[in-house]
């Protein structure tokens, strides 16, 4: 699912803490008709069959006395789902929306770091809305979902599971369930009584940057642990009874084959035989279904060419009819938009298809208000329409909204619960994956002297990824989740209890020489499609965690490699540089079971053994998906092995500069491969170097300064007319401007001048002086401009030269920390175009 925040109508400058709401642009696909191997056979697909508990005769009696009694606009309205970003309670009395959503980055009261209290209240101020907002009809209350993915991890302090890739590593469907079971007392704790959980997705291509959501790149295990995830989150669905209260709706998603789009693009097209699409991609949704799933996603990407949104083969030839899925189909976030013909707010053809319930999140209305239209003029079948909304009431039924009063859920006390933090801190250490142990350098003995090194050694974002508190995952900090531990944290304690000592150095320096360093590495928090990675080379071009590994090496240091990450890399050359390397994947926030497992206890003996084997291949070089793994699915050492890992080949195997991703201008102080940097003014241009530059006259300076760290950033001083530019090889940034994404420059203003300052993209220049103003000087900024204002102005995003340049004239001066394009959750307008 995508995410969505507060609006923000013109403005275009932003703090870095905003969030707002974006919206997908349609995406053109072939129709069906026209594209052959998009239609399923049905015969040829699995059976399966949702639960008589479901369709019970007395629930089906209930729902047609309340069909019977709603108006059409209720109907409408049940098929709606609104962002609480976009949408009040007041608002349901002029539109009577069936189901409200919180989608990544928004929180209940414009708070991202709400508490259940919070959470709880905005449930029962939206569900009491929707039964006081009858005029006629019947009044029907809210159903209300979230994507607690790894745990409810929308609250500070609940309990963070490892992400998906690591439990799948555990190969324990039966811890499975019981991390559901814990989840979903967290979510109903809080209010709440429906998740878009599980992930079925069956990863191909590891590049995908939802890789971590798919528990495995082998179809059965997903499925095994699709049913156990299903019991877990719902329980065992019983006829005549509800969920229990700490129990919520499961959903199966993403039908179907998001995990095998072409190039492991995210919202792509999987061009596969039926036959693999059946063998590889669908075979989590029977189990799942037959476990009683009360809901299904659909997926945003396509089959052949065809949007899974609005392929009616796969909605209801196959879901529906062949495996008897009895619940109701939810879109993915303005999933309808992209299906061929539609727009996000006109969209009768995935209706038709068989979705339930369209994911509007800031196109509710005009969806509302079209669809009405279309059903009224009889261009939406009546059946259909009564269709969606029983199925979309028989949930509603099934958690004891439709009750007298509706069912509550609250426990407060549920959130972060000691047994919970238990279970999550078992499931690290069961995730984690030893893939070198030569000389024995692990356990760590008793006594020992630890260096604990690296960037991620002490960093609660790196270990807990996305879908964090935020969308993206990437602002958390140790105190958003205080009942959990830092690997470091939970390293230095384990170490101490030995009787050893440790030291934190995240640069790997140190006074006294250590018996051992553990180095914590790997990839930084991101999501769907910011995710998306071009090669599964790590650290491409700039191995800096590689040169860590190396001097440690080189100064006769043991070294245990911990590599924080969504997914398996190539990572051959920092295995050959360390004597261990653990696959930790993203753990969560209780980094003391990394520890339970690294440290021995005093005794010798480890708390627990690596039991950890890969549900994933891991590649011998940078290329995917992977022909010829280093290491086979199922691979994992225990502290009995006594085989030593070889050194490794570390050839890529293909160009990895060429495939950098380019997406990313500026960081760290300088222009980021393949782009570079230049200051120009009247008298020409000059490439700005590691130092202080200047232009050709002088008229701009570009000198290192210190922003969050040292030398991170420019210093530019105009004293006359000129630019500083970055530019490179014509990129190819067409599929970012689909998908709501924009330019975004972070840094500060540091002297207003009187002239004008101009940013421009794909050279089309928009005049950002007004925006600029009313910034505080020398205080952080960020400014985000939508790719579609550049697109709009004449610039061909398929054919980007020009990443950025800044004009201005003398007096202007700002310090530039960052320049990328960024996916956004803001409705952005666009500055004033440049004459």
């Amino acid at each position: 699912m995508r995410t969505i925040g507060k609006a923000l109508g013109g403005a275009a400058l932003l703090l870095l803490a905003t969030t707002g709401c974006t919206q997908l642009t349609p995406v053109s696909s072939a129709s069906q008709e026209a594209v052959g191997g998009a239609m399923a056979n049905a015969e040829l697909w699995p059976a399966a069959h949702s639960p008589r508990a479901i369709t019970s005769p007395e629930t089906e009696a209930k729902i047609d006395r309340i069909l019977r009694a709603m108006t059409v606009r209720q109907k409408v309205g049940q098929v709606i789902q609104a962002d609480i970003s976009t949408i009040t309670p007041a608002d349901l009395a002029d539109y009577p929306l069936g189901s409200i959503l919180a989608g990544g980055n928004s929180g209940p009261y414009e708070n991202e770091r709400s508490s259940a209290a919070d959470w709880d209240r905005l449930v029962r101020e939206f569900r009491a809305a929707s039964m006081a907002s009858r005029a006629e009809g019947v009044a029907v209350p809210i159903l209300f979902g979230v994507d607690a993915v790894h745990g409810h991890n929308n609250i500070p302090n609940a309990t963070l599971f490892p992400h998906n890739v690591g439990l799948g590593a555990a190969h324990d469907p039966e811890m499975i369930r019981r991390i559901g079971a814990a989840t979903a007392a967290e979510i109903a704790g809080s209010g709440i009584e429906w998740t878009f959980a599980p992930t079925l997705a069956v990863p191909q291509d590891l590049r995908w940057g939802r890789a971590y959501e798919g528990y495995s790149s082998d179809p059965a295990l997903v499925a095994s642990y699709a049913r156990e995830m299903v019991l877990g989150l719902q329980g065992e669905l019983r006829e005549g009874q509800e969920l229990a209260r700490d129990r919520v709706a499961a959903t199966a998603k993403h039908f179907l084959a998001d995990g095998g789009t072409q190039g492991g693009r995210d919202q792509g097209n999987a061009k596969i035989s039926e036959a693999e699409l059946i063998a590889t991609h669908a075979q989590g949704y029977p189990a799942a279904i037959d476990a009683g799933a009360l809901t299904v996603m659909a997926s945003f990407s396509s089959w052949n060419g065809v949007k899974n949104h609005g392929n009616r083969s796969l909605l209801t030839d196959v879901l529906k009819r062949r495996m008897g899925f009895q619940g109701l189909v939810v879109g993915d976030w303005n999933g309808h938009g992209q299906v061929d013909g539609c727009t996000v707010t006109d969209c009768p053809k995935a209706l038709e298809a068989g979705l339930d319930l369209f994911m509007a999140p800031d196109s509710w209305k005009g969806l509302f208000d079209t669809t009405l239209r279309e059903v009224q003029a009889g261009e939406i079948p009546t059946e259909r329409l009564d269709d969606a909304v029983r199925r979309i009431l028989r949930v509603k039924a099934k958690l004891g909204l439709l009750d007298n009063p509706p069912a509550q859920r609250r426990d407060y006390s549920a959130i972060g619960a000691p047994d919970h933090l238990a279970l999550a801190r078992e499931a690290v250490a069961k995730s984690l994956v030893l893939l070198k142990n030569n000389g024995s350098v692990l356990p760590i003995k008793p006594g020992a002297r630890v260096l604990v090194a690296g960037p991620g050694a002490d960093d609660m974002a790196a270990q807990a990824g996305g879908w964090t508190i935020s969308w993206q995952g990437t602002d958390v900090t140790h105190a958003d989740f205080t009942n959990g531990q830092t690997i470091w944290e939970g390293s230095s304690a384990a170490v101490k209890q030995a009787g050893g000592t440790a030291k934190l150095s995240a640069d790997g320096s140190f006074d006294q020489a250590p018996d051992v360093a553990i180095v914590v590495f790997g990839e930084a928090p991101y999501a769907e499609f910011q995710g998306d990675v071009p090669t599964l080379d790590y650290q491409p071009g700039k191995a800096g965690d590689l040169a860590l590994l190396k001097r440690l090496k080189d100064a006769g240091i043991p070294v245990v490699s911990v590599f924080l990450s969504g997914r398996p890399m190539f990572t051959s050359p920092e295995i050959n540089a360390s004597d261990a390397f653990v696959a930790a994947w993203l753990p969560g926030s209780q980094g003391a079971g990394v520890a339970d497992v690294l440290v021995a206890r005093a005794d010798g003996t480890a708390a627990r053994d690596f039991t950890g084997r890969l549900s994933f291949p891991w590649p011998a070089d940078a290329r995917s998906p992977i022909d010829k793994p280093l290491f086979a699915m199922g691979y994992g050492l225990d502290y009995a092995a006594k085989n030593s890992l070889p050194q490794l080949s570390e050839d890529p195997g293909m160009d990895v500069a060429a495939a950098l991703n380019v997406a990313n201008f500026f960081a760290a102080g300088r222009a980021q491969d393949p782009w570079s940097m230049t200051l120009t003014d009247a008298g020409g241009a000059r490439a700005v170097g590691p130092g202080t530059t200047t232009s050709a006259r002088n008229s701009v300076v570009a000198s290192p300064v210190d922003f969050a760290a040292q030398e991170d950033a420019k210093a530019i001083v105009w004293s006359g007319e000129g630019a500083v530019s970055i530019d490179g090889p014509a990129a190819d940034l067409s599929r970012q401007l689909n998908n709501a994404f924009a330019l975004r420059i972070d840094g500060k203003v540091d002297k207003q001048g009187p002239g004008r300052v101009l940013v421009a993209l794909g050279n089309r220049n928009f005049d950002v002086t007004d925006l600029l103003a009313r910034m505080p000087i020398g205080q952080p900024m960020t400014l985000k401009i939508p790719l579609r204002c550049f697109a709009d102005a004449g610039a061909d995003l398929s054919q980007v030269g020009n990443a950025l340049r800044i004009t201005a004239d003398s007096g202007f001066a700002m310090t530039l920390a960052g320049a990328k394009v960024e996916a956004v959750g803001e409705d952005l307008a666009c500055p004033v175009p440049a004459q």
